[in-house]
């Protein structure tokens, strides 16, 4: 049974319930079914120091237990069943899954699409939440992708079926051998929520996964609004910019909205884009992606 905070955890939809209208993220059902361990999350007492985000950390105590976990550790965190959740979905009112499914779904009828037609490929999948919201919408065939072997370990552990394949490999230097199953699997839609940038998936990672996308296809990701500035120095900005210019995607959805918050209480404010991807990646724009 899951620890009583987590069990208490549906009544704390505040911000997110407004942002998300009446749909119900399907986290807050799922977490009820995950036996987590977890007896309390304790935010860090900072008195005026504000870490990045990819610094950000928090207590765990399990049987009385405390220990400290960082956020962008995330092998530590999913081999916790309901941390993942508990922390940032309940604690720090992540709602980037819904946001993006249900951005992606609208659109979608808009061009008369269903997302039960759709073969999607879910890089930087974790523990299946973006997939679950995805399936909650339809989606039959899906494939998650992720550089942490915890990520599937979890999928496979609170998930199970969710996805009909799971790999966990670098797409920056992604094995022949992998690379062809991939292309094997058609994709037309590639998800990719809450894991590009701070070092998780680099620009080339993305690039290489919207490579794996047949034409026409559908991207669906989101983004921190600063990594989209003129002054972003970890080359997602510039990405979208070249794919846009030379029409290797079109833009049809762009929205600003609070991701979560921060330990401090601050938002932290990400971009969901919904685009089309019109005809295949240049092998000049693949090769010139910086590492970031």
């Amino acid at each position: 049974m899951p620890a009583p905070q987590f069990a208490g955890l549906k009544k704390e939809r505040g911000e997110n319930m407004a942002l998300l209208g009446d749909e119900t993220p399907r986290w807050h059902s799922r977490l009820e079914e995950i036996d987590c361990p977890v007896d309390e999350i304790r935010m860090p007492k900072l008195d005026g120091y504000c870490p990045t985000q990819d610094r950000e950390w928090c207590e765990v105590v399990i049987d009385g237990q405390p220990r400290r976990v960082r956020f962008h550790n995330y092998a530590d965190l999913y081999k916790i069943p309901g941390l993942y959740e508990g922390l940032f979905y309940g604690k720090l009112k992540c709602c980037s899954p819904s946001q993006v499914a249900r951005l992606l779904e609208d659109v979608m009828a808009d061009f008369g699409c269903e997302a039960s037609d759709l073969c999607v490929l879910d890089l930087g999948a974790g523990n299946g939440m973006v997939g679950d919201e995805l399936a909650a919408r339809g989606v039959r065939q899906m494939v998650g992708i992720d550089i942490v072997q915890e990520a599937r370990e979890a999928a496979d552990r609170d998930r199970p079926g969710l996805y009909e394949d799971y790999l966990v490999t670098d797409l920056t230097n992604i094995p022949e051998h992998e690379e062809e199953l991939l292309r094997a699997k058609k994709f037309d839609c590639l998800s990719c929520v809450a894991a590009l940038g701070f070092g998780d998936i680099p620009a080339k990672a993305f690039a290489k996964a919207v490579d794996l996308i047949e034409t026409p296809g559908w991207l669906a990701f989101n983004i921190k609004e600063s990594f989209l500035s003129e002054h972003d120095d970890s080359g997602f900005a510039r990405l979208i910019r070249e794919l846009s210019r030379r029409e290797v995607i079109q833009i049809q959805a762009y929205r600003r909205y609070r991701h979560r918050i921060s330990v401090t209480g601050q938002p932290l404010h990400y971009v969901a884009v919904i685009a089309r991807k019109l005809r295949d990646m240049p092998d000049d724009v693949l090769a010139d992606v910086g590492e970031a």
